[in-house]
């Protein structure tokens, strides 16, 4: 997440909110199927990753086009054919609804229990709040826990800076972003920066050169360097808590923090949502969101469907039952060892 990065993410604006179709406003269910079927065969990024035949997926859905007959049925058809691409960054946006994948966490723990996190055993009621964390003490007050909900919720250095003075004669530091669905990319390459010493290589990134689906451009290498630092927690031991629904740029994150050395992760596997998503406009008015620019580790391997963590470990429901979450409680452990 270098520089090269960074500058990418307000291209990536720029087309999400101008990136329209060149059809003529037309609601014709056969128009708007091919429409939506070139989009995604010509810019999707992940059909051979996945082994996806996209062709065969049309031979599936186009015949289905003879039972619709409202707005609400082509929509929920193309929903359905969306899904088949199983990639949480996929939506189709209407008037009146928007598509979502839910198959890519469905069948996965939920190993995140908001009731118990912020209990008395953990954040309490009385946690505190500086920009986008909700940060406390816990394990009578041995370790520094941070509650990150999301990558959208912005923070400063004065932020980070009033929590390590909090967190002074901690042992370590528990990050939790369970559940945080992703946000903005450049959070999420601030807050990686606090753990490096130096310029470390933590990825890769491509773009799509022509319409063939594997048609990319050489991969272009991205870094983390602590000069982005806004406070520097390379020394503390650090544990940072996941689930499958950490998503996007929370996944990004997740894939960039392996490479500091002060820094474990555990939980469960990551959502994915390695591909940073493009949007473009149907002839009726709708518009598609897809994964349209693959990203990768440092060792060039897809982060698309997720990081795996260090500690593997999944929430008890006994534990649940006593306000224990299994998870924070392994974090405790492995900082107090």
């Amino acid at each position: 997440m270098n520089s090269k990065k960074v500058l990418i993410f307000p291209l990536v604006i720029i087309l999400l909110l101008g990136c329209t179709s060149n059809y003529t406003k037309d609601a014709t269910p056969q128009t708007n199927f091919n429409a939506l079927w070139e989009i995604i065969d010509t810019k999707y990024c992940f059909f051979d990753v996945k082994g996806i035949n996209w062709d065969s997926i049309k031979y599936i859905y186009e015949p289905q086009l003879t039972n619709v007959k409202t707005e609400m049925d082509l929509f929920n058809l193309f929903a359905n054919m969306l899904n088949e691409l199983q990639d949480g960054h996929v939506n189709l946006y209407s008037s009146f609804d928007i598509s979502r994948c839910r198959s890519f966490y469905e069948d996965y723990p939920v190993n995140y229990n908001s009731g118990i996190v912020y209990s008395d055993r953990y954040l309490t009621q009385n946690y505190k709040i500086a920009g986008g964390f909700h940060y406390g003490k816990i394990a009578n007050d041995s370790i520094g826990f941070i509650r990150y909900g999301s990558f959208s919720s912005g923070f400063s250095k004065s932020n980070l800076l009033y929590i390590d003075r909090y967190f002074a004669n901690c042992k370590g530091i528990i990050i939790d972003v369970r559940s945080n669905g992703g946000g903005n990319a450049d959070y999420s390459k601030q807050l990686a920066s606090c753990f490096f010493k130096e310029k470390t290589l933590v990825g890769y990134i491509k773009h799509k050169t022509g319409n063939a689906h594997n048609d990319f451009s050489q991969p272009q290498a991205f870094y983390i360097s602590p000069q982005d630092q806004l406070i520097n927690w390379s020394d503390k031991r650090i544990v940072i808590l996941c689930n499958r629904l950490s998503y996007s740029a929370t996944n990004d994150f997740l894939s960039a923090v392996r490479y500091a050395p002060n820094v474990l992760l555990a939980g469960g596997i990551s959502g994915g949502g390695g591909g940073i998503p493009l949007s473009n406009e149907l002839p009726i008015g709708w518009m598609v969101r897809f994964s349209a620019i693959p990203t990768y580790d440092a060792e060039m391997k897809h982060i698309e469907f997720g990081i795996e963590p260090d500690i593997l470990v999944n929430c008890d429901s006994t534990d649940a039952v006593k306000g224990i979450d299994s998870i924070i409680e392994k974090a405790i452990e492995v900082i107090q060892e």
